[in-house]
């Protein structure tokens, strides 16, 4: 049964800064995307990044947008990397580049309003680097149903601006995103050991600072001083901040409120690669809630811990994504919980890649999956509760890619795997890698943290 426990939080040493994205992995990325395109009929792939929206071409390359768009077009011996007047000089971050695999080239459209222009049209561009006649695979950052379009082949999720000169030059514009994002073959779907040991550094740089600010939270503080309590390291951030007091909107940030006893919070700091987020009240137990959420542990917070228990025993290949998805919505009833978004999804450099959980799933749950403890319940009188963190599936032969390459990645998440079944009674399966300290930590008492939920 759920019950409370007093404990010091894990804590592991903070990992080594992980190796940077080499020649080799691009190069074989780069072999692999042609691959998919050769395989769907595609002369050429289009794909699209801006500050937003960049994973796709980082992916490829390790350089991403910065204030401006980039067109990045990929054939079957060519590469041409477009960027405005800013980023032309910081393409020679990618190995790529640097090794003259990839063309950069100046498109000043894709600069800031009111800078220099002067340069090639990107149509002319892009007349120059796209093969004549060719069928051409667009990839922006979502592709559609058809229950949302009526031709979701031709509906394409980049700006006008690119879109029409693509549909001019070719007839056959299609949209090609799932190459990259499908969670069941896209590309990106799937990380390797060295993929696993960069998503470990930005989920333990997030999880500390997260883990400084909960045990720095006094009454009266402001939201401001709380998250700067946090001390974040200063990795790309892969969402807004979010810090919502009281009746704020769950997306807010800081806004210099208070911190008031007996107000629910939730809030969360989000890395490249990690999200970890928390929610819970500004309370030392439960004299401190409001009266209709006195019940607040009994009612709401054990059954939600006993669901990430079930959760977790579910992330092992080959279970089907719609069986954890009606697991979770079972355990999880809307009244009180309502559920409403997928209770799981994958993550990269993007927080949300996309999921193999959803109703009436058919993918399954596959060892590389870089998988998002994202549940998140929500209730008038009971605010919500939260343990969101990051993991990985793992099989055999991932581990042993881990153990080889990465020992002490690997070693870590099974400490971290060991807490969470031996401390917190969580049923986590051996193929499950914990990717932070926070992974098992449900703390509903953010004025006295090292109260924690076990099983």
């Amino acid at each position: 049964m759920p019950h409370m426990i007093r404990i010091e939080w894990p804590h592991n040493a903070l990992p080594d800064t992980p190796p940077p994205l080499s020649l080799s992995e691009c190069r074989g990325r780069l072999m692999a995307l042609r691959a998919a395109a050769a395989m769907r009929g595609y002369g050429a792939l289009v794909i699209y990044g801006d500050r937003e929206h960049f994973a796709n071409i980082h992916w490829l390359t390790g350089f991403d947008p910065r204030f401006e768009e980039a067109v990045l077009v990929v054939t079957p011996d060519s590469a041409v990397l477009m960027t405005g007047n800013e980023c032309l000089p910081y393409t020679q971050i990618s190995p790529l580049v640097q090794a003259g695999e990839v063309t950069p080239v100046l498109c000043a459209s894709l600069s800031l309003m009111s800078q220099p222009r002067g340069s090639a049209r990107l149509d002319d561009l892009l007349a120059a680097a796209l093969p004549k006649a060719a069928r051409l695979g667009v990839i922006g950052w979502k592709w559609f149903g058809p229950d949302e379009v009526t031709d979701p082949a031709s509906t394409l999720d980049v700006p006008a601006f690119l879109a029409d000169p693509l549909r001019a030059f070719s007839e056959r514009a299609e949209n090609a995103t799932d190459l990259m994002m499908h969670p069941g073959y896209g590309l990106r779907a799937r990380v390797d050991a060295a993929e696993i040991a960069r998503l470990e550094f930005s989920n333990a740089l997030a999880a500390t600072a997260l883990r400084r600010m909960i045990f720095a939270f006094r009454e009266g503080m402001t939201d401001f001083a709380a998250y700067e309590a946090g001390h974040v390291a200063g990795l790309p951030l892969g969402c807004h901040p979010t810090f919502a007091v009281g009746t704020q909107l769950g997306l807010a940030g800081p806004t210099g409120l208070h911190l008031t006893r007996g107000a629910p919070m939730s809030f969360n700091i989000c890395h490249w690669g990690s999200n970890i987020c928390r929610a819970g009240w500004l309370a030392s137990g439960p004299g401190d809630l409001p009266a209709p959420a006195e019940d607040y542990l009994e009612a709401f917070v054990g059954p939600y811990l006993q669901a990430m228990s079930l959760w977790c025993s579910m992330m092992r290949p080959g279970v089907c994504g719609g069986a954890v998805h009606q697991a979770m919505f079972a355990a999880l009833p809307a009244e009180p919980f309502n559920l409403f978004l997928n209770p799981g999804h994958l993550i990269g450099m993007d927080e949300w890649l996309s999921s193999p959980i959803y109703a009436g799933s058919t993918e399954p749950i596959a060892s590389g999956m870089a998988m998002q403890m994202d549940v998140i319940p929500s209730h008038a009188a009971y605010g919500s509760t939260r343990m969101e963190d990051g993991y990985v599936i793992a099989d055999a032969a991932l581990q042993s890619d881990l153990a080889r390459d990465f020992p002490e990645v690997l070693a870590r998440t099974q400490a971290r795997a060991h807490f969470m079944r031996s401390v917190i009674g969580l049923q986590v399966p051996d193929c499950l890698l914990p990717l932070s300290d926070t992974c098992g930590i449900l703390a509903p008492w953010l004025l006295d943290p090292a109260q924690v939920m076990a099983l």
